[in-house]
C-alpha cells in the first residue's frame, strides 16, 4: 500500500502514514491511526503522573503513604503491601460484557472500580518518595529509573549513586546537574557526555578529565574554554572562577552557555543505529522517529520513546523495555517473552497477548482487564475458557467499531485507539504530558483535559532565597529546619512549589562537593533541565557547513571537509527546529571537526 496523508481528528493537522506503517498495522491486525503521532503520544502521557506526590491513607489498612493520587481521588488507593497482598481480589470487580453498551464505557467503569497501587515503587530501601523506580536505596524524589543509591531529585536515572539533580543518566557518581550523560564521575553541569570525570560545564564530550567549559572534546584533559592548559595552570585558573560561591557559580554558568553556543552541534545523537531516525538512539536498527532508546538491540520500532533493551517490531510506545510486537502502550514489558503482543495497554509487565488492560502482572490473553495477577483468558476481569475467549474477543472488536465511544469533544474511539484521555485520573499538569508538551491552563481546558490548580500551602517561609549563605561552608546544620523561598516565587511555568527544604542527605552532598545551596525548588530545577533537551519531534533540514565556515560564518572549520569549499549537500531529520540558533552539522561534517 502506498503512503497516505490523513487529518488528525484531535489537532486537525495533516500527518502521513507511510507504506511501511500500513504493513505494520496489517501485521498487527489493527486499523491505521486517526490521531497524529504527537497527539497519540500525549494521549498516553496523560496517564503517567511521575512527580506530583501526595500524602494520604491507604483505603484498606489506613496506613499513611505517599501516592500519585490525592486523598480526594475517587479511586480506591492501596499501599504496596495491601495491593500485593491477599486481602482483596480483583476478580470481585469482574463484569459480563454488555453488547448493547459501548465497550469503552464498560472498561471505564472497571478502571474506576478496581483499587490502584499508591506508587510504582519496587523494592525500595529508605526510598519512600520514589516512583516508577525499582531497587532504590536511600533515594529521594527519584522517578523513572532503577538500581540507584543515594540519588536525589532525579528523573530517568539508572545504576547511579551519590548524585543530585540528574536527568537521563546512566552510571554516574558524585555528579550534579548532569543531563543525558553516562559513565561519568564528578561531572558538574554536563550534557550529552560519556566517560568524563572531574569536569564542569561540558557539552558532548567523551573520555575527558579535568576540563571546564568545553564542547566536542574527545580524550582530552586540562582544557578550559576548549583551550589546553598545563596541569598547574589549569587548577590555578579553575580556582579563579570561585565555584564554591553562588555568585561565582552563576557567572561561570552564564559564561559557559555563551561559549558553548559558538560550537557546532551534531544533528542527532544516533550511535551504531543504522537505518534509524530520531535522537538519543544507541545500538538500534531500523528505528524511525524514536527518542531515547538507550539500551541495546532495539529493532524495527517507530514512534517509540524512552525504551530500554530489546524493543522490537513495535510502534507508539513510551517506557517499554524487553517486548516485541507492541502497539500503542505505556510502561509495559519487563521479563516478557518473544512476540509479547501488547495492545492499547498501560502498566502491564511480564505478560503477553494483552489488550486494553491496566496494571496487570504475569498474565496472558486479557481483554479490558484491570489489576489482575497470574491470570489468563479474562475479559473485563471475568474468567472464560480459551474457546469462549477466542470466540468473544472478535465480537467485542466488531462492537467497538459498530458502537464507538465518543468523548466530550466529539472525538470517536473505535477499536485501535488508546483509551480516551478523559478516562485518566490525573490532571494534565500532574502528568509528564506537561513535561514534554507544555500547555497553559486555558489551553488544557479548551482541549478537554483536567487541570489542577496549586494547593494552598500551609507553611511559613523562614528564609528568602537571597538570604541563603553564598558558600556551603557558611551554612549551618539548622538549614534543614528552614523553609526556603524559591527564587521563582511561583511566577514561572515550572509548577513552582514556591518554597522548599534542604534535607540532611542533600546538605551532606553539597558539603562534600563544596557546592553552594540551590535557590530554586526541585520542580523549577527539573524544568530547567528539561528545557536543555531537544523536543521529541523531527524537522527536515540541511547541513549548515558552508565550506570553510558554517553558514553566516559563526564557526570556522578546523579542517577541509569532503565537500571542499562548497556547501555540504547532506540533508537529515533533526530535533533542532529551523528557527533555532544552534549551528547544526551532519554526521560527516561533525566528525571531521571533532573526531
Amino acid at each position: 500500500m502506498t503512503s497516505e496523508t490523513r487529518n488528525c481528528q484531535n489537532c486537525k493537522q495533516n500527518f502521513v502514514i507511510e507504506s511501511d506503517d500500513f504493513d505494520f498495522y496489517e501485521k498487527m491486525k489493527v486499523p491505521a491511526p486517526t490521531f497524529c503521532p504527537d497527539c497519540r503520544l500525549v494521549r498516553k502521557l496523560i496517564w503517567r503522573n511521575e512527580r506530583v506526590l501526595y500524602r494520604r491513607e491507604c483505603d484498606l489498612c489506613n496506613k499513611s503513604v505517599i501516592s500519585i493520587y490525592p486523598k480526594e481521588s475517587p479511586l480506591k488507593v492501596y499501599c504496596h503491601d495491601c495491593w500485593w497482598g491477599d486481602k482483596w481480589d480483583p476478580q470481585v470487580y469482574a463484569a459480563k460484557f454488555n453488547p448493547s453498551k459501548p465497550f469503552f464505557e464498560q472498561y471505564r467503569t472497571l478502571v474506576e472500580s478496581v483499587p490502584v497501587i499508591n506508587l510504582f515503587n519496587t523494592n525500595p530501601v529508605n526510598s519512600e518518595y520514589c516512583n516508577y523506580a525499582s531497587n532504590s536505596k536511600n533515594c529521594y524524589l527519584f522517578v523513572g529509573g532503577r538500581e540507584c543509591e543515594n540519588i536525589l531529585y532525579a528523573n530517568r536515572v539508572f545504576s547511579s549513586k551519590d548524585s543530585i539533580d540528574l536527568y537521563d543518566a546512566n552510571k554516574l557518581e558524585l555528579s550534579y546537574e548532569a543531563i543525558q550523560c553516562k559513565n561519568c564521575n564528578r561531572l558538574f553541569f554536563g550534557q550529552l557526555c560519556t566517560d568524563c570525570n572531574d569536569s564542569w560545564f561540558l557539552y558532548d564530550c567523551r573520555g575527558c578529565q579535568n576540563c571546564f567549559g568545553c564542547a566536542n572534546l574527545r580524550g582530552q584533559q586540562y582544557h578550559i574554554w576548549n583551550q589546553p592548559y598545563q596541569k598547574e595552570d589549569y587548577f590555578a585558573k579553575l580556582k579563579e572562577f570561585d565555584l564554591e560561591s553562588r555568585a561565582g557559580l552563576e557567572k561561570a554558568k552564564k559564561l559557559a552557555e555563551e561559549h558553548l553556543a559558538k560550537y557546532i552541534r551534531r544533528y542527532a545523537h544516533i550511535v551504531n543505529s543504522p537505518g534509524s531516525t530520531g535522537d538519543n538512539l544507541y545500538n538500534c536498527r531500523n528505528c524511525k522517529y524514536c527518542f531515547d532508546l538507550t539500551g541495546s538491540d532495539s529493532e524495527s520500532c517507530k514512534f517509540t520513546h524512552f525504551a530500554g533493551v530489546g524493543m522490537k517490531d513495535s510502534y507508539d510506545n513510551y517506557g517499554a523495555p524487553r517486548a516485541e510486537q507492541v502497539y500503542e502502550t505505556l510502561a509495559i514489558g519487563f521479563e516478557s517473552n518473544d512476540n509479547s503482543h501488547y495492545y492499547f495497554s498501560y502498566f502491564v509487565r511480564g505478560s503477553h497477548d494483552i489488550y486494553y488492560s491496566y496494571n496487570c502482572v504475569s498474565s496472558s490473553y486479557l481483554f479490558g482487564c484491570v489489576g489482575l495477577r497470574n491470570k489468563q483468558y479474562r475479559i473485563l476481569n471475568k474468567q472464560y475458557t480459551k474457546e469462549e475467549y477466542e470466540e468473544l474477543v472478535p465480537k467485542i472488536i466488531q462492537q467497538m467499531n459498530d458502537m464507538p465511544f465518543m468523548d466530550k469533544r466529539g472525538l470517536v474511539y473505535k477499536y485501535g485507539e488508546f483509551p480516551p484521555a478523559e478516562f485518566s485520573p490525573f490532571a494534565y499538569n500532574e502528568t509528564i504530558a506537561q513535561d514534554y508538551f507544555p500547555i497553559t491552563k486555558d489551553e488544557a481546558i479548551k482541549q478537554g483535559y483536567l487541570w489542577k490548580d496549586p494547593e494552598t500551602k500551609a507553611y511559613q517561609v523562614t528564609i528568602p532565597a537571597d538570604k541563603i549563605p553564598e558558600r556551603i561552608k557558611d551554612v549551618p546544620d539548622a538549614i534543614t529546619s528552614e523553609v526556603i523561598a524559591c527564587a521563582h516565587a511561583g511566577k514561572c511555568t515550572h509548577q513552582c512549589t514556591t518554597a522548599f527544604r534542604i534535607i540532611l542527605e542533600e546538605l551532606q552532598f553539597y558539603r562534600r562537593m563544596d557546592l553552594p545551596l540551590p535557590r530554586l525548588c526541585s520542580n523549577c530545577r527539573h524544568y530547567e533541565r528539561l528545557a536543555q533537551r531537544n523536543p521529541m519531534r523531527l524537522w527536515h533540514r540541511k547541513c549548515q557547513c558552508a565550506g570553510a565556515k558554517s553558514e553566516g560564518g559563526a564557526y570556522q572549520n578546523t579542517v577541509k571537509h569532503q565537500h571542499q569549499d562548497g556547501h555540504c549537500p547532506n540533508e537529515f531529520e533533526t530535533s533542532y527546529s529551523p528557527e533555532r540558533k544552534e549551528i547544526i552539522y551532519c554526521e560527516q561534517c561533525y566528525n571531521s571537526e571533532v573526531i
